[in-house]
């Protein structure tokens, strides 16, 4: 790809310049803040001409560390050179002062083009491992780099899209018309049983489209701070639970379990008389931790399938039918749903962890922090320990393995290892 090679060549060494800063981590209380009480286009764009360099160049530079057989398929390739045109284009504005009118328009305007460019990464990386796969096939050392890789690198793309969702929708005309009391894309009074019911009714929909039915939703919400408190005040304690976050990313994490948990229902029980039991959801604020757990009786997975359900070159699903006139393919098919939920989950200092029980059904619980001052991004950073990761081989393994039956006498002999 020779657009990629030149884009490269020109930005080699400002990539590892500015490679050699760590990312700033923000919290949500400052996001909150600063769109609130003193949002200054000013202060964003020279906070953003430096922080989004920082954060593509720690993510370009890693990059480099996989594989060769992986970086050179075309649609590794494609992504890569998205990343160096943004990169080069973020350059432009190393030197240009914010008081030249022309430049807070223009870096407007290029931050929404740079959106838009990256909105196919995660289907096209995806398309890069799955023609990395058909050829060489699978490799359980590889498989761990390309997992590492991928949960660092997806990360990193979700934080910015962060930014530069905060910047854009601030500042292109500071009305959020989709959603006039959001500060960019935070609300601050984000309604959680508000937001679980629109992902249901959105996989719902999908469900009944695929099955022609689904299964019903039965919500529980516990305020645990404020039973604690009506309790000694004498108030009423039902009060909806609500929390400082980004919506779209609850949202995102919610659909895909009720997606999950409603196929996986529907076809275990399709054939019941007695029809389908409904998934649960139970929503619960605590001193720390905003939980919403997701259950369903679809009959779960085994313990060793669990982890595998977040690995990304162990996924299942089928290779997606690609049309040859896109770049890039679409995200259905690719299995990445759970991976990339817990990466959402995970990126303000949460989780999102499956709890199974094989021939009944799954417990999913997605963990938020309850404090926006305590919700800060989860960051990777490009250093020799990112380095170390990918550069060591596979250790031999120091717990053991279960056989096929015991072994005779000439079979024990002291370990080398």
């Amino acid at each position: 790809m020779k657009l990629f090679n030149v884009l490269l060549k020109d930005v080699t060494h400002k990539i590892e310049y500015y490679s050699r800063f760590s990312p700033s981590p923000m919290s949500i209380k400052q996001f909150l803040d600063f769109g609130r009480e003193n949002a200054c286009e000013k202060t964003s764009y020279m906070f953003l001409r430096k922080e989004l360099p920082v954060r593509l160049a720690n993510t370009m530079r890693e990059v480099t560390l996989l594989p060769a057989k992986l970086l050179n398929q075309p649609s590794v390739q494609l992504v890569q050179s998205w990343y160096s045109q943004s990169f080069k284009e973020l350059l432009d504005y190393e030197d240009r002062i914010p008081e030249d009118p022309r430049t807070l328009h223009d870096f407007l305007g290029d931050l929404i083009q740079i959106r838009n460019r990256h909105n196919d990464v995660v289907p096209t990386m995806a398309q890069g491992v799955i023609e990395y796969k058909e050829k060489f096939g699978f490799d359980p050392y590889i498989s761990s780099n390309v997992q590492y890789f991928l949960d660092r690198f997806y990360t990193s793309r979700i934080s910015f899209r962060m930014l530069i969702n905060q910047h854009t929708l601030l500042f292109s005309d500071g009305i959020n018309h989709a959603h006039p009391k959001h500060i960019g894309s935070i609300d601050p009074s984000c309604n959680v049983v508000e937001v679980v019911r629109d992902a249901y009714e959105t996989a719902k929909m999908l469900c009944e489209q695929y099955y022609m039915t689904a299964p019903d939703l039965k919500v529980q919400e516990f305020n645990c701070e404020l039973v604690k408190h009506c309790s000694i005040f004498g108030q009423n304690p039902d009060k909806p639970i609500q929390v400082v976050y980004v919506p779209s990313h609850l949202f995102h994490m919610l659909f895909e379990l009720f997606k999950n948990s409603m196929r996986a229902t529907v076809e275990l029980h399709e054939s019941d008389k007695e029809g389908l039991p409904p998934v649960t959801a139970l929503v619960t604020l605590g001193n720390e931790d905003l939980s919403i757990k997701i259950s369903d009786f679809g009959g779960g997975v085994p313990l060793r399938k669990i982890e595998r359900l977040f690995n990304y070159m162990y996924s299942t699903a089928p290779t997606p039918v690609l049309n040859e006139s896109q770049n890039a393919a679409p995200l259905a098919g690719f299995g990445y749903g759970l991976p990339i939920s817990r990466l959402y989950a995970r990126y303000f200092q949460g989780d999102l962890c499956l709890y199974s029980i094989e021939g009944l059904g799954t417990h999913a619980v997605i963990y938020l922090k309850a404090l926006s001052s305590e919700s800060f991004e989860r960051l990777p950073i490009f250093n020799k320990s990112a380095w170390r990761h990918y550069q060591l081989g596979p250790e031999a393994d120091d717990w053991s393995n279960p056989s096929s039956g015991p072994r005779d006498a000439s079979a024990y002999k002291p370990n080398e290892d």
